[in-house]
């Protein structure tokens, strides 16, 4: 069991390598193969796409193969993608890339998560998504090493793909210990059932109330790390390199947050963890609307950050106590999907609101998203109580 906890360790840093690289790599990377500016986002759409779609199936595709398999595939084809991105000779090759990327990110999501679910406890979950940071956090590093030279971002995103490939032989080697695990689990146990449908998922008792709860969390989360800089400086006349540093707090924030929570959970439950996150970070928003001195915006995004940091963990791992083990798979494969159309929808959203309105809107905008999220989080967990752990 701890042999293979830590290869689902490496497995979430592997996760989170390619999820900061594109954005890292696309100042000289749109250059050197004659991308529009705007192009990023469309290769990040069909990312996420691809995401939605593999999170979806995930419940009836973990089934049939297994998640060690499934884990190991999908990360080959991450790395797959990776290395055709470093030998792309077009945009329009990254944009197919970017479909294995994304089916094989969110295959990987949904299986890790609703494994360490079912199999371990809630701190380690916590962990888990601390490394999913480490790893995006550790990508643009990689990279950087390499941008200095001549087409070096060919060299750094092939030099992690090939990380990635290493990754993947050994989660190979290491499938008879899935096998192991998940066949202990499953004696005398109903996860052995046939899962249920994405359509029966969606009655279960709870679950839309859950589905919110990833929507606006998500949503919140990405929209603070992709406005907040502009919001310090057009409404708090922070300097841009300021503001960078500042936003990096609060991605901080959530990673520290994250690694610390997991102590914090042997003596708290997760529906008491994600209601001290949401209004952590609800007091984090209402420090940015007040008028208080310019440094303060550096501490509310911090405390941002460390609100946010227990809540995807938790609620990821409350699935199976809330809705079944039975049932776990196919609500985490719609958890997952939701999460994602949540980050992909709510950042835009108040983009297009900051620029009709004011970039004033910002802490308004996310006060709404963590206040959403406590309510649904809050009937989402009445409504399943009796199920719960």
């Amino acid at each position: 069991m701890t042999i293979l906890l830590v290869l689902i360790y490496l497995a979430f840093i592997g996760l989170g390598l390619p999820d900061s690289l594109l954005g890292a790599a696309w100042p000289q990377l749109r250059i050197d193969i004659g991308a529009p500016l705007s192009g990023a986002g469309m290769v990040s759409m069909i990312v996420t796409a691809g995401t939605i779609v593999s999170s979806l199936v995930s419940a009836r595709v973990i089934r049939r193969f297994g998640t060690g398999k499934v884990t190991a595939i999908s990360t080959a084809l991450t790395a797959a993608a990776l290395l055709g991105y470093a030998f792309a000779p077009a945009y329009w090759w990254l944009c197919i890339m970017a479909i294995p990327l994304g089916l094989g990110a969110g295959a990987v999501d949904a299986a890790l998560n609703n494994f360490v679910a079912l199999h371990y406890k809630a701190h380690h979950m916590s962990w888990l998504h601390c490394f999913w940071g480490l790893g995006a956090t550790a990508g643009p590093i990689l990279l950087s090493v390499f941008l200095a030279r001549p087409q070096g971002w060919r060299t750094g995103i092939r030099s992690i793909g090939l990380l990635q490939l290493a990754l993947v032989a050994v989660l190979t080697f290491s499938l008879p210990l899935w096998r192991k695990v998940t066949e202990k689990k499953e004696i005398g146990s109903a996860a052995t059932s046939e899962p249920v449908s994405n359509r029966e998922a969606l009655r279960l008792r709870g679950l839309p109330a859950a589905l919110l709860t990833f929507f606006c969390y998500c949503g919140a989360e990405l929209g603070c790390g992709l406005w907040a800089s502009s919001f310090l400086v057009a409404s708090r006349g922070v300097a841009p390199a300021q503001a960078a540093g500042w936003v990096s707090l609060y991605y901080a924030g959530i990673t520290a947050g994250r690694f610390f929570s997991g102590f914090a959970m042997h003596r708290l439950t997760c529906p008491a963890m994600i209601r001290l996150g949401g209004l952590t970070s609800l007091a984090g928003c209402v420090m940015l609307v007040l008028p208080l001195p310019t440094v303060f915006s550096a501490v509310a995004l911090v405390l941002i950050g460390l609100g946010c940091a227990p809540v995807y963990p938790c609620m990821i791992h409350e699935t199976p106590a809330r809705f079944g083990e039975a049932n776990s798979q196919t609500a985490m494969g719609l958890q997952m999907a939701t999460a994602y159309c949540g980050s992909t929808l709510m950042p835009p959203l108040l983009g297009l609101l900051a620029q009709l309105v004011s970039v004033t809107v910002f802490p308004w905008f996310l006060m709404v998203l963590f206040g959403l999220m406590l309510v649904a989080s809050e009937v989402a967990a009445r409504l399943t109580q009796p199920h719960a752990s």
